[in-house]
């Protein structure tokens, strides 16, 4: 299917009506139960809301990226999401979503630069945050609340506004709008500096879900589900949102990060989409719940995890280690796959580097994860591990897609060109001549070749750092193997200018708990836990273990243990779980300093 298709993201939902319409199409929880929404029920309601736009005066004929109308959106997942998404895109209009912890400067930053003109928020909270930015936006005329608030004008007085007449006019409209129109202005999260607005068309996401639709491949799967949790405005899981409606797969959303376990219990889905530190969290329990365990229960089960860190997909471990693991998969990690709903086909995580350990171990457990890549200037896929035979390989992100061109430049920088690249920046050319470059998207990331079929990240550009000694360190290999130990949370390594790497080290509070009680070392708080000395010996241990993976340059000299976990709410984290370095090295600098002293 290398052809490039011609539909436009809003046809996902005629062509699930006309193939295979569903009763649970999108479904969510409401009052403790769960309400689903069947096709013909969201085709009615994307239909009236689009034509409420209408009537508001939203769309109409200039479909330039200056000129369309701008609706933004603030709002965890939930159906409403994918109605505004929807209803916006027929009125040829552009979605603006935003995450839900953008800081208000940001968020002002964004709807003003956008020039947005209404915007839907899920609940109090973030209305109360775009209130209070409102007055610095003098484009925005309204803002509507999913969630009934008092004083506040929920979302259905716009879908109540629609008439005979504006449904038919919607109709027409639709007709109109060009795929290469631009669907969405997506805004970086700004840890880089300004937030730059990445203009994606209906046919870049169409064309990347359709072609990592075949490739990855999902298949046509009416019966089936998945759940969904990742944030909607990121591209990751807005393009697969569009492969599951492309495909007829039921789309459930989580109640939040917190209700996922229980939910995943509820719904037995087929798969869901994350990112490396939720499975990481998920691991982290599974070895707190091992290390609970006494006796011969304790054993099975340190056995079998360790029998899984050796499975390779690829490479048959002989009949006697296949033996082994068929037995440690019927007594201990059929316990692992009845807690995600014992019916898991897939999950794809994506976003950041995965740990090649965590992907064994999961794979061994018959609970499948494969590994994908791609920015969100190519809409985003390039590369995903495949669900075929041969198509997979730990430690990569996997074969590119079909219908891509993917090369690597002299130094080592992952350029891609096809139909999926973006637009552009949203106003600003200089910065797109920067990126794409004869029609190349230039990613930033750097990755070499595995098998000459699989590509493996290295690092990315901006992050690499010279030592004091002129030699190159790339910090993102080091903190992933690093963070196999299961005394280590989080990582980061530094050392630019300086003249050994060093590391700031969070560790795993839970598991060094217990390692402490059964060394008979008391443990009262975080703050005296990384102080004593035993523990400081066991962490130096510990690194000088891993140091031994790593070349003399790149290896840990002196470390730093810290209190706290690094998250979204301290600013450490981007929204999708990604590591803030300038931010970590100007809250730490004192840490920092401390190394190099």
């Amino acid at each position: 299917m290398n052809s490039v298709p011609k539909q436009r993201l809003f046809d996902a939902v005629a062509c699930q009506l006309a193939q295979f319409p569903k009763p649970d199409m999108l479904a969510a929880k409401v009052n403790g139960s769960w309400k689903t929404y069947s096709t013909a029920n969201v085709s009615e309601i994307v239909n009236r809301f689009s034509a409420g736009l209408l009537q508001l005066g939203v769309g109409g004929n200039d479909f330039t990226p200056e000129g369309a109308d701008k609706i933004a959106i603030i709002s965890n997942n939930r159906p409403e999401w994918i109605f505004t998404d929807l209803a916006v895109q027929q009125t040829g209009a552009i979605l603006i979503p935003v995450y839900p912890t953008t800081n208000p400067a940001e968020l002002q930053f964004i709807l003003k630069d956008s020039a947005v003109k209404y915007i839907f928020v899920s609940n109090k909270e973030l209305l109360d945050k775009v209130l209070s930015i409102q007055e610095g936006v003098p484009s925005l005329q309204h803002v509507y609340t999913f969630d009934e608030i008092p004083g506040a004008t929920h979302w259905s007085t716009v879908t109540d506004l629609a008439t005979n007449e504006l449904l038919a006019h919607v109709e027409t409209l639709k007709a109109s709008i060009d795929r290469h129109h631009v669907a969405t202005i997506i805004y970086t999260s700004g840890t880089t500096g300004t937030p730059k607005g990445v203009m994606l068309t209906h046919n870049n996401i169409v064309t990347n879900v359709l072609f990592s639709k075949e490739s990855f491949p999902f298949n046509d799967a009416p019966q089936s589900r998945v759940l969904s949790f990742l944030p909607l405005n990121h591209i990751f899981e807005k393009c697969v949102t569009y492969i599951y409606l492309f495909s007829g797969i039921g789309i459930y959303y989580a109640e939040s990060i917190d209700t996922i376990s229980a939910n995943l219990k509820e719904i037995n889905p087929d798969g869901f989409t994350t990112v490396p530190r939720l499975l990481e969290k998920v691991f982290e329990k599974i070895m707190a719940t091992g290390n609970g365990l006494t006796g011969v229960k304790r054993k099975l089960f340190f056995w079998a995890v360790s029998l899984a860190a050796k499975y390779d997909n690829n490479i048959s471990g002989g009949s006697w280690y296949n033996l082994q693991l068929s037995i440690a998969n019927k007594l201990v990690f059929s316990k692992w796959r009845q807690a995600l709903g014992n019916n898991i086909q897939y999950i794809v995580t994506g976003g950041a580097a995965c740990q090649e350990k965590l992907l064994r171990i999961f794979n061994a457990a018959r609970i499948p994860v494969y590994e994908g890549y791609g920015p969100t200037e190519n809409s985003p896929v390039i590369c995903v591990n495949r669900r075929t035979a041969g198509g997979m390989k730990f430690g990569t992100v996997g074969p590119p897609i079909n219908g891509l061109e993917v090369r690597l430049e002299a130094d080592g920088e992952i350029s891609v060109k096809g139909p999926s690249v973006m637009k552009g920046y949203y106003k600003r050319p200089d910065l797109t001549a920067e990126t794409v470059i004869d029609g190349w998207l230039h990613t930033g990331d750097i990755g070499v070749w595995v098998d000459d079929k699989f590509l493996k990240i290295t690092d990315r550009k901006k992050e690499l750092f010279k030592t004091s000694g002129g030699k190159y360190v790339a910090p993102q290999p080091i903190e992933n193997k690093f963070k196999e130990s299961p005394f280590i949370e989080q990582l980061m390594v530094v050392g630019a200018g300086e003249k050994f790497v060093g590391a700031l080290i969070v560790p795993a509070f839970t598991y060094l708990r217990y390692w402490m009680n059964r060394q008979n070392i008391p443990y009262t708080t975080n703050e005296a836990a990384i102080t004593a000395p035993r523990v400081l010996e066991m962490y130096q241990q510990v690194v000088n273990s891993y140091n031994q993976y790593f070349n003399h340059v790149e290896q840990i000299k002196k470390f730093e243990l810290l209190t706290e976990e690094w998250s979204i709410v301290g600013g450490e984290m981007t929204p999708k779980l990604s590591l803030k370095r300038k931010v970590v090295m100007e809250k730490y600098k004192h840490a920092i300093a401390e190394i190099y002293s």
